[in-house]
């Protein structure tokens, strides 16, 4: 199998007929083999001594910021290991001596590319999984406060005459290569540099299909029908919970009709063109792509690798 893309490559047994039972998350938590990742204000504790790596904690390192009341995460299993995220964002330096040993928290943007694809995957579940719960303190049926469940996989309201329990939300988001013989269409977002062009991309609306959502987006940011719409790959997208799902569309017609309250601008581009758009996209300027993190990356490398000749 190919190298899983950035974020997509998570390893772990989540456990999910455990993390229900209170009393294995507690045994768990006390377990000297347990590893816990400490996260600052959406920031992972990342070990630089070595190449990147997370700097996964002991119970005991942590075991004063759960006292003081700190978001917990089961992420799950591996081995005879089980894995955390805590949040310790609350804390204003979370640090403790000897501070030498521990890592640095950087953004999960930056460093993931850096890291293995399991622990990579890691940092995905982690990141999404603080942010919905800083984001869902209060119930949205009554409006009381909410309390974690299941290890962070639900909040359940406080108030008992409501009792509503919450889950996670990941929010689904097409996003597609769109080709006509030898050409793509590519767009520029309104907050894209002028020399930056991605694949269209949209969310998925209530009651769509992929294929449905495919064309509808296309349609709409550029007056380009589209048919044959077919799935490619998908990627977690921790920014903050979205689920990339690349597919592949060709094009019924070839004028193009910009919806400027998206787009700057949409164009079709040759392989050759696209080849050096990928050749260019780590770098801060010149006509480019985005980079190989970035699924429009896979996308498009995967359109131009196709016609490629066989060596």
């Amino acid at each position: 199998m190919k190298k899983p893309i950035v974020f997509a490559g998570g390893d772990f047994d989540r456990a999910s007929h455990l993390r229900t039972d209170p009393n294995w998350i507690e045994q768990k938590l006390r377990d000297p083999n347990s590893r816990f990742l400490p996260m600052h204000q959406l920031k992972a504790l990342i070990s630089l001594t070595e190449g990147a790596r997370i700097d996964w904690r002991g119970y005991s390192e942590v075991q004063e910021f759960i006292t003081a009341g700190a978001s917990l995460i089961f992420l799950g299993n591996t081995d005879t290991t089980s894995h955390f995220a805590i949040d310790v964002s609350e804390i204003e330096n979370p640090k403790r001596p000897p501070v030498e040993d521990w890592g640095k928290f950087i953004d999960v943007r930056s460093v993931a590319p850096q890291l293995s694809s399991g622990e990579a995957g890691a940092l995905a579940q982690a990141r999404s999984m603080i942010d919905w719960h800083n984001r869902h303190g209060f119930c949205a049926v009554c409006g009381a406060p909410t309390q974690p469940q299941e290890a962070g996989y639900s909040r359940k309201c406080e108030d008992t005459s409501c009792s509503a329990t919450h889950f996670p939300r990941t929010d689904p988001v097409a996003i597609m290569m769109v080709t006509k013989g030898d050409k793509c269409l590519l767009g520029q977002g309104i907050n894209f540099p002028g020399d930056f062009y991605s694949c269209l991309a949209g969310f998925i609306e209530p009651g769509e299909t992929i294929e449905q959502g495919v064309m509808r987006e296309v349609l709409e940011e550029s007056g380009i029908q589209v048919t044959n719409v077919r799935y490619h790959q998908s990627q977690p997208w921790p920014f903050p919970s979205s689920l990339m799902i690349g597919c592949f569309a060709d094009a019924l017609n070839d004028d193009i009709t910009v919806d400027h309250t998206e787009l700057n601008d949409a164009r079709w581009f040759t392989r050759e063109e696209v080849r050096r758009m990928l050749e260019q996209s780590t770098k801060p300027t010149g006509l480019r792509i985005g980079g190989p993190i970035a699924l429009a990356h896979q996308l498009a490398k995967a359109w131009v690798e196709e016609a490629a000749p066989v060596a």
